[in-house]
């Protein structure tokens, strides 16, 4: 086994905020399960990632009960790893790149929400770190980023109706021309399913 899929933060956290209204993609995780297939019938670890902010008080508290896995998921099998983090990457306060050494794991799919964030991030991390990483763009989401100058508590509607406002679309393409050729390859669920000619 020297491959692994990282399912980074699809989890309720994210529904239990207003801004999931604007999310890019509602569905992701009918894409995020194709890799999970994908991956289990390959023979391919699987390493899932929530984001907690502990004593927070917001969506991403355990105490509310919103940092677990999107229903909709499929669920960690035996021998897959869940791993919670409360840094953007998911190396830095987690014993990932330890579960990926004693797995002898040296390449990396990364997929999940946000796009631009924790998974930019991770992927980002990954490559410094000498792992070989496939990007799957169509497999992450992210939301519309307010301007730096914009002020703190925007509604959803202010959020959308300041010209300044950077679109979801606009972030994706963004990372993966930040991505590509230097920290990771980008690629789409297709590609992968396509390149591995298992049936689906």
């Amino acid at each position: 086994m020297t491959r692994a899929l990282i399912v980074i933060d699809v989890q309720e956290s994210f529904r239990a905020d207003p801004l999931w209204e604007t999310i890019s993609d509602p569905k992701i995780a009918d894409k995020v399960n194709r890799l999970v297939r994908l991956a289990r019938r390959a023979g391919d670890l699987v390493v899932w990632v929530l984001h907690s902010e502990p004593g927070s008080g917001g969506a991403f508290d355990p105490a509310l009960g919103h940092v677990q896995l999107m229903e909709e998921l499929e669920q960690p099998q035996d021998g897959e790893p869940l791993v919670r983090k409360t840094s953007h990457n998911a190396f830095t306060t987690t014993n990932l790149q330890q579960l990926l050494t004693e797995r002898g794991v040296r390449e990396l799919a990364v997929c999940g929400i946000r796009t631009e964030q924790c998974v930019e991030t991770t992927a980002r991390l990954a490559g410094d770190l000498g792992y070989q990483v496939t990007f799957v763009v169509d497999a992450t989401a992210t939301n519309p980023v307010a301007h730096r100058d914009a002020p703190a508590g925007l509604s959803v509607a202010e959020l959308l109706a300041d010209p300044r406002t950077l679109a979801a679309e606009e972030i994706i393409r963004r990372t993966e021309y930040a991505l590509a050729g230097r920290f990771a390859t980008i690629a789409t669920v297709d590609e992968l399913e396509a390149a591995t000619g298992l049936p689906a």
